[in-house]
């Protein structure tokens, strides 16, 4: 019977830490915007090739080097 009072002390604390994770992060903006850094990653590569085409392509090439 000690092991399940043991088992639910240690549950509550686990639980405890992880709430005042979760809070932590709302505080710190963490979940502010979760939608425009999913739909930037579509859009960066044409901000890149209106500006200037040969930079991209340069920039690939020095990465493979």
């Amino acid at each position: 019977m000690s092991v399940i009072y043991l088992l639910i002390t240690i549950s509550i604390v686990v639980a405890i830490v992880f709430l005042g994770a979760f809070i932590k992060a709302v505080k710190s903006g963490q979940y502010d915007d979760d939608y425009t850094p999913s739909v930037r990653m579509l859009f960066d590569d044409e901000i890149v090739k209106k500006e200037n085409p040969n930079k991209l392509i340069q920039t690939e090439k020095q990465k493979s080097i």
